[in-house]
C-alpha cells in the first residue's frame, strides 16, 4: 500500500471537535483518539518537537502511523461517545481506555410500573422501559437524577410496589424529598404527571429556559450574599448543562457515522467470496474459554449489514471437556442448525415429503414467508482452517453442505473458504473486510459478556459452599428453588425449611450466615 501524502491531508483537517483514527501500513487501526480541535491534535503527531518529548510508547505509535482518518462531530461530548464506541469496535493495540466492554450510563424508567422511578444502567434492553442517553458524564447524570427526584418528589426506594412497611424505614418524606406514594399521599395520575415532566427535562425539552432560570436564581442568590445557595445552584446548573447537551447516539455495531455503507459493503463481500448475491443475513460464531470452568459460545446475526440483536444466541458448551476450540465450534454449529431444521420441520410437517434438500426446502419456505427461522446467507466462524473444518463437517452431516461458510482468522484477517488451500485476502481499506471485522468483534464481545456473567454468578453461588453444614445436594435444592443467593437471603426461615432435608433450625442458620456474609 503506497503511503499517502500526509502533509496534504493535514491541510484539509478542520478546526473542529471529532475523532481521529491512526492506521498502520496494512490499513489496520492502531489508535483512536478524540480532540477538541482536530487540526491541532492530529498535526502534533507529525511535529519533530512532539516526537522528541514523547514517551517510548508514543514514539512507537508515531513510527507505526502510515495513514489517518478523521470524523467530525458537533461537540466534545459526542467525540467522547464516538471514541469509546470505536475503541470497543476495533480494539486498537495502542489504546488502553475503553477496551473493556463497559458502556456509558443510561437513565432508565419503566412507566408501566405502579410507581415509576429512575435508575441508571449500562445496557439497553427490550423490556418496555424508556431509556435516555448514553451520557458521557456519569457523575453529572447521577447528580441530575438526584435533583430531579428531589425536585419532583419522585421515589428512590427499590421495592416495585412500596407499602407501609417500607415507609417506616424511610425518611425521604420527612425531609420533603419524596411525595410518599406508598402511603397514598398522592394519586397515581398526579405522580405520573411529575414523572412525565421530569422525563421531558431529560429529553432536553425546555433546556434553554431551564438553564437560564437556574442561572438567574444563582446570580440573584449571589447578589443577596447567599453564597451557599448560589454554589448549590451553580453545581445543579453545571450538571444539567453537561447532562442535557444534545448528543447523537453511536451504537455498538452501527459503524462509523457517514462512512459505513451496509448495502455497498454487502455487495462487495458477495463479490469477493463469489456468492450468488449479497449475504443479507449473516451469522457469526465465537468461542470464549477464559477458563475451563465455563466454556461458552456466541452467535450474532447481522441483517442487511446491521446487528439483529433479537436473534443473538449464547451457548454453554456441554459435550467438550477442557479447552478445545475445534470441538466446541463443532458442538455449537450442530446445535444451532439442527435446531433450525427441527423447528421448521415441526412447523411445516409437509416439508418432509418433498424431494428437495434441507437447504432448498428452507430457502423456499423463507421466500414464501413460512420459515420459522430463516437460514443465513453466510456462516462465519471465528478462527482458521481447524474451526472451519469442524463447521463444514457438522453442516454436511445435517444436509446443509451447500450453505456458504467461511473462517476469519484474527492475526492477518485471512478468510478461509472450504475446498481452497490459500486464504482469501481482502484489502484492509475495503468495506467488505470491515463488515466482517464488525460482526466478528460483536460475536467476540457477546461471548465474553456471557463468560463474565457466568463467572460473577459462580462467585456469588460459591458463598453457599462456605456455609456450615452445606452439602452439594442441599445447595442444588436451594438454588433450584430460589434461583440465586440474593433471593435465598431475602427468604424467610420457614420458606427455606419447606425444602426437603432442611429443618427450621438449619434454615435459620443458613439465613444467619448469608445475612452476616
Amino acid at each position: 500500500m503506497s503511503k499517502p501524502d500526509l502533509k496534504a491531508k493535514l491541510r484539509e483537517v478542520p478546526h473542529q471537535p471529532g475523532v481521529y483514527l491512526m492506521k498502520d501500513r496494512l490499513g489496520a487501526i492502531i489508535y483512536v483518539g478524540k480532540a477538541r480541535d482536530l487540526k491541532r491534535r492530529v498535526s502534533s503527531y507529525f511535529m519533530a518537537s512532539q516526537q522528541m518529548r514523547a514517551s517510548l510508547k508514543t514514539r512507537a505509535l508515531i513510527d507505526s502511523i502510515h495513514d489517518f482518518e478523521i470524523h467530525t462531530v458537533r461537540n466534545e461530548e459526542e467525540s467522547l461517545l464516538l471514541e469509546g464506541k470505536l475503541i470497543k469496535d476495533y480494539r486498537p493495540r495502542y489504546n488502553v481506555a475503553f477496551r473493556d466492554d463497559k458502556r456509558f450510563l443510561l437513565a432508565r424508567i419503566r412507566l408501566a410500573d405502579p410507581w415509576p422511578r429512575f435508575t441508571t444502567t449500562r445496557t439497553r434492553k427490550e423490556d418496555g422501559s424508556t431509556y435516555y442517553g448514553p451520557f458521557p458524564h456519569s457523575a453529572a447524570l447521577n447528580h441530575t437524577l438526584e435533583w430531579l427526584n428531589r425536585g419532583f418528589g419522585l421515589r428512590v426506594c427499590r421495592p416495585l410496589l412500596p407499602g407501609l412497611n417500607d415507609y417506616r424505614h424511610c425518611n425521604a418524606d420527612i425531609i420533603r424529598n419524596c411525595s410518599a406514594p406508598c402511603t397514598g399521599r398522592i394519586s397515581r395520575e398526579a405522580y405520573l404527571e411529575r414523572v412525565e415532566e421530569a422525563c421531558r427535562i431529560l429529553e432536553g425539552k425546555g433546556r434553554r429556559d431551564l438553564l437560564e432560570k437556574l442561572r438567574a436564581e444563582m446570580e440573584q442568590a449571589a447578589a443577596d450574599l447567599e453564597f451557599e445557595k448560589a454554589a448549590t445552584l451553580r453545581d445543579v446548573w453545571q450538571n444539567l448543562e453537561k447532562t442535557l447537551t444534545p448528543t447523537r447516539q453511536f451504537s455498538r455495531g452501527r459503524g462509523l457515522p457517514g462512512t459505513v455503507k451496509p448495502v455497498e459493503d454487502l455487495a462487495e463481500l458477495g463479490e469477493e467470496l463469489g456468492l450468488a448475491g449479497p449475504p443479507r443475513v449473516m451469522e457469526c460464531f465465537d468461542i470464549s474459554n477464559v477458563s475451563s470452568n465455563h466454556i461458552v459460545a456466541s452467535m450474532v446475526r447481522f441483517t442487511d449489514g446491521r446487528p439483529d440483536n433479537r436473534n443473538y444466541r449464547r451457548y454453554r458448551i456441554r459435550t467438550v471437556e477442557g479447552q478445545d476450540d475445534f470441538a466446541s465450534m463443532a458442538e455449537v454449529i450442530r446445535r444451532r442448525y439442527s435446531r433450525i431444521l427441527l423447528e421448521n420441520a415441526a412447523a411445516h410437517p409437509d416439508a418432509e415429503h418433498t424431494q428437495e434438500s434441507p437447504l432448498e426446502a428452507l430457502r423456499r419456505m423463507a421466500r414464501e414467508g413460512r420459515a420459522k427461522i430463516v437460514l443465513p446467507d453466510l456462516v462465519i466462524v471465528d478462527g482458521g482452517k481447524g474451526q472451519l473444518g469442524m463447521a463444514v463437517r457438522e453442516l454436511r452431516a445435517l444436509g446443509l453442505h451447500e450453505l456458504p461458510v467461511i473462517g476469519l482468522a484474527k492475526q492477518r484477517e485471512e478468510i478461509f473458504v472450504p475446498g481452497r488451500s490459500d486464504p482469501v485476502l481482502i484489502s484492509h481499506d475495503r468495506g467488505a473486510l470491515k463488515l466482517l471485522q464488525r460482526i466478528r468483534d460483536e460475536a467476540h464481545r457477546f461471548a465474553n459478556d456471557y463468560n463474565a456473567l457466568l463467572y460473577r454468578r459462580r462467585m456469588r453461588e460459591s458463598l453457599l459452599d462456605e456455609c456450615p453444614g452445606m452439602s452439594p445436594a442441599r445447595k442444588q435444592r436451594l438454588l433450584k428453588k430460589f434461583g440465586s443467593v440474593a433471593r435465598i437471603r431475602a427468604a424467610t426461615a420457614e420458606q427455606i425449611a419447606a425444602l426437603p432435608g432442611i429443618s427450621l433450625k438449619s434454615a435459620q442458620g443458613i439465613l444467619d450466615f448469608l445475612q452476616g456474609a
